[in-house]
């Protein structure tokens, strides 16, 4: 009772002074995806430079608890990537790509509109830029499947709009895949002009991805028929 107010003064809480006190025991599976999904944010604003000490910190826990969930930074890094890049590629975008019942410019234009809603956001797009900057090789991974699961493909549907041979009786050149990166780095170039530059998007942005689809193709379909391309090169 406090004598001065006839109050009765609140209960003291016992205090360990560890950051991680009067917080509820949690299941593993739950408190690893709390650090998931906060380290996400954390390496979209500080980069990989920043201190994972600075992240237990945001998270309210001790930095050892931290590491009782993850083996090291590496391991962290790795959730985070299983996180946001593989946790929002759809295996059904590859089928898209290779359904000859639509159109391939169609189809082109379809794929990367579901694209660009599953990945254009800051924390995506500000990782994969850290990761090239660090030498975290997020980028080199996500851009092997990239080559793999949609490039080559579309290679390879440039072939039969053209009556060119499939890929797998005349391998695909350099050249031609060097058309299919102009065009996913022309669309990847809007987030980044969005969230590292800071400079807004184009208002009708899915007329700007059907354009840039369309641009490509016609571009393509001239390379392929005039011969400018040599396929069938290593």
């Amino acid at each position: 009772m406090n004598s001065a107010t006839g109050r009765r003064a609140a209960p003291r809480t016992k205090r360990d002074g560890g950051a991680h006190a009067l917080r509820p025991r949690l299941p593993t599976e739950t408190r690893q995806r709390i650090i998931v999904a906060e380290a996400v944010r954390f390496f979209a604003e500080a980069g990989f430079e920043g201190q994972t000490r600075v992240l237990a910190k945001r998270l309210g826990i001790t930095h050892s608890l931290l590491y009782r969930h993850f083996a090291g930074k590496d391991d962290l890094i790795e959730r985070v990537y299983r996180e946001v890049y593989l946790g929002r590629w759809r295996p059904e975008w590859e089928r898209l790509l290779s359904d000859r019942s639509r159109p391939l410019e169609a189809r082109l234009k379809s794929f990367y509109r579901a694209y660009t809603d599953a990945i254009f956001n800051l924390e995506w797009v500000r990782i994969f830029i850290f990761a090239g900057l660090k030498g975290v090789d997020i980028n080199t991974r996500y851009l092997a499947l990239i080559e793999r699961h949609v490039l080559r493909p579309v290679c390879r549907e440039l072939r039969v709009e053209a009556g060119l041979p499939d890929p797998d009786e005349l391998p695909v050149a350099p050249e031609e895949l060097e058309l299919a990166w102009g065009l996913h780095g022309r669309i990847f170039s809007l987030a980044i002009r969005k969230w590292v530059y800071g400079v807004p998007m184009p208002r009708q942005f899915v007329a700007t991805i059907d354009t840039s689809v369309h641009a490509f193709l016609h571009g393509a379909a001239r390379s392929l028929a005039s011969g400018a391309i040599a396929i069938g090169r290593r």
